[in-house]
């Protein structure tokens, strides 16, 4: 493709996706960790734990939505960790020169994101399948269910990329993953937010990630899920809007 078969922060920005894809094969152990760590969860909680835990349905089929979630989290999280690295090895100042913008450069680490999370939520899904998930959604349910995830990947990735700017290193940036991973587990990923204790249901109840996993279980088991979606798309919009919004003005403070 020629450069001026696009407009140039087009351009720019398929260029720099193409880089963060290959830089990202290249590091065996983050895409080992990204394929490998949700399905090992998932086959801990459900074979491990799922026979102490009730939940009304084969606990297969009600921790596939949590996981999925987990996953998708991990991945969009390391986008803090990409550009954080981009800043601190000089790359930005070589792009900065070829008058490369700082959007296409995060763009370029969001959506090499969004692509490796596509991946690992297929292994997810194949997993899930072969140890007894058996979705009842119809088409139309499974593009609701998939869109919203989707709506999730890139809302975090948004989210992550202004962490990677703040940020002054690699492993600082690098602490957003745990938090990203820790949010699933006071909601109801894992068991019903009924069984947690009291003081927790509030935050349980109206976290982020809660009307998200409620919405993506409902959509697969074809279960009533009401306005939930849109809860859950609403909150995922408002944080990739500011999200973006907040990216120029960071990446210019971080060059004054």
């Amino acid at each position: 493709m020629s450069e001026f078969a696009l407009p140039r922060p087009a351009f720019h920005a398929l260029t720099l996706t193409g880089r963060s894809l290959r830089f990202g094969t290249r590091n065996a152990e983050a895409v080992l960790v990204s394929l490998v760590l949700p399905v090992l969860l998932m086959l801990v909680f459900v074979y491990f734990f799922g026979g102490a835990i009730e939940t009304g349905t084969a606990y297969v089929s009600y921790v596939v939505p949590g996981v999925l979630v987990l996953c998708a989290g991990y991945g969009a999280s390391q986008a803090a960790v990409s550009v954080s690295a981009d800043l601190t090895s000089g790359a930005v100042d070589r792009f900065r020169s070829l008058d490369v913008s700082g959007f296409s450069l995060l763009f370029g680490h969001v959506t090499a994101g969004a692509v490796r999370n596509v991946v690992a939520t297929a292994a997810v899904f194949a997993v899930a399948f072969a140890i007894g998930f058996r979705p009842q959604a119809g088409p139309a349910a499974w593009m609701a269910a998939l869109a919203l995830l989707l709506a999730y990947v890139l809302a975090m990735s948004w989210l992550a990329a202004c962490v990677g700017l703040v940020a002054r290193s690699p492993e600082g940036a690098g602490a957003f993953t745990f938090t990203v991973l820790f949010l699933p587990y006071p909601s109801s990923a894992f068991v019903p937010v009924d069984t947690m204790p009291g003081w927790l249901h509030g935050f349980a109840e109206h976290q982020p990630v809660t009307p998200l996993i409620e919405s993506l279980r409902g959509l697969l088991l074809a279960e009533p899920v009401g306005g939930t979606p849109w809860v859950a798309l609403a909150w995922c919009s408002g944080a990739a809007l500011i999200s973006i919004a907040a990216a120029g003005p960071l990446f210019q403070r971080r060059f004054r």
